[in-house]
């Protein structure tokens, strides 16, 4: 379980097809405190299990699936990526309650300043626009961010400079896929509400 909360921008070292698995290396500083092998990391949002833990870097093996799902995929060597360690029982809950299982993959529409902050829009995939509440909570790769426009499966949200500069959201381009889980209360009445119906 995680908070949303991005603790630091990792950079990809590399990300190469094993025999067993896909092996993904970050480079990373803060979140290696206190980590060991076993340990739950969010990358962009999904929650990896850590590999092996070197003196600068984090390993995780991938599964095909979660290549193929998600927007890590798409990552090339010096990509930014958000990470968090997982939640502690002790700690602060500053973002929403996020369990790292990516929804789906969003395309990113617009991202522009607008003033001093910046506006960007994301089409989800069809049908998630039920998941989408105006005030909401979403994550965008792993970052809890609050819903401010709401159209059929498109939403928009509002980033203020500190997002922008500890978040790999600055690098980000229109036409990108970004990893967007949907808030669980909302997919928890779902289901609630489906079985009250059957």
């Amino acid at each position: 379980m995680f908070t949303g909360i991005v603790e630091e921008k990792g950079t990809v070292i590399s990300f190469t097809a094993g025999a067993k698995a896909w092996r993904l290396q970050l480079a990373a500083q803060r979140v290696r405190e206190g980590l060991a092998i076993g340990d739950s990391l969010a990358v962009n949002g999904c929650c990896l299990t850590v590999a092996a833990i070197g003196p600068q870097a984090v390993e995780f093996d991938l599964l095909e699936e979660t290549k193929r799902l998600t927007n890590l995929g798409d990552l090339q060597p010096g990509a930014g990526v958000n990470l968090e360690r997982s939640l502690r029982f002790d700690g602060k809950v500053g973002g929403h309650f996020v369990s790292g299982h990516i929804d789906g993959c969003g395309v990113i529409e617009v991202f522009e300043p607008r003033g001093q902050d910046h506006y960007l829009r994301v089409r989800a995939p069809a049908g998630g626009g039920r998941y989408l509440v105006h005030k909401g909570s979403i994550a965008i790769d792993g970052i809890s961010l609050t819903v401010a426009e709401t159209t059929g499966d498109t939403l928009a949200v509002w980033l203020i400079p500190h997002t922008l500069a500890v978040t790999n959201l600055g690098e980000k381009r229109p036409g990108q896929r970004v990893n967007l889980e949907f808030d669980l209360l909302g997919k928890y009445v779902e289901k609630l509400m489906a079985g009250t119906r059957a």
